[in-house]
């Protein structure tokens, strides 16, 4: 009964509300779905959103694999450098991690002066404010969300299985392939379950990063919603995200066993 009123208060009760707010005021009706639906600047940021959401957890993916993977391997003081590494960003403000990234990509920031004092550029590029530089971006603030995921997963995994798998003549490539990469399918599944949900209704980053030429879901439910003052339409918006959410939290049930990935 605790865990019941907890999860009705805390989850189910706000999310009728929004549910309700997204029918409109008086009547219920379809109006504001039909508009998400309709308008076509509205599904290119849907789909921009789960393009780049995408992107985002699979960049995730290809970078915090390697380090997940040495984190199991080294010990002392290496083991708490690189652990440190990990979580010393949670502790920092996303806002913070984000505003870096403007003062990184600018036209005259760190980045486009190293290019240019190299050589490699004559002029500056427009790195800010772009779909990539806000993809890289994300992934940083996103990245030590499926790093423990992926350790947690390669750390479960016997020890034994790859020995032996060596004194069966594997070498260390197959013994990746068809032993470590096999059984820590769990743990990718969930890293990248959890930055792609989180990616989805990423607010901050793609509002100082992307801007306007790169607008995702997160920024345009806060500019209808504070901005406009249109709260049902806001409320539509976030109705068809968390959808979207629960219906790959769905197909990871389907595909892995969400029991599975929970208790890695």
């Amino acid at each position: 009964m605790p865990l019941g009123c907890l999860l009705g208060g805390a989850f189910f009760y706000p999310v009728a509300g929004l549910l309700l707010e997204s029918f409109g005021a008086g009547a219920p009706n379809l109006a504001n779905y039909q508009r998400v639906f309709a308008e076509p600047l509205y599904v290119a940021v849907l789909l921009r959103t789960l393009r780049v959401a995408a992107l985002v957890a699979a960049l995730s993916l290809l970078l915090g694999y390697p380090v997940a993977y040495y984190m199991t391997k080294c010990r002392g003081w290496t083991f708490a450098l690189l652990t440190a590494g990990v979580l010393l960003p949670l502790w920092t403000n996303a806002l913070v991690r984000s505003y870096a990234w403007t003062i990184l990509l600018q036209r005259k920031g760190i980045v486009n002066t190293l290019l240019q004092e190299l050589g490699l550029v004559d002029h500056p590029l427009p790195l800010l404010y772009t779909e990539p530089a806000m993809i890289v971006a994300m992934a940083h603030v996103l990245l030590p969300f499926v790093i423990l995921p992926l350790y947690s997963a390669l750390r479960n995994i016997p020890g034994e299985l790859a020995r032996a798998a060596r004194n069966l003549g594997a070498d260390p490539r197959r013994t990746f392939l068809h032993v470590t990469l096999p059984l820590s399918l769990p743990g990718i599944a969930s890293g990248g379950m959890l930055v792609f949900v989180m990616a989805l209704g990423l607010y901050i980053t793609p509002a100082l990063i992307g801007g306007p030429r790169a607008l995702m879901i997160g920024p345009l439910i806060y500019e209808q919603a504070t901005q406009l003052v249109n709260w049902p339409f806001a409320a539509a918006l976030a109705v068809v995200l968390l959808a979207v959410t629960l219906a790959l939290i769905g197909l990871l049930q389907r595909t892995f066993g969400l029991q599975r990935v929970i208790h890695l």
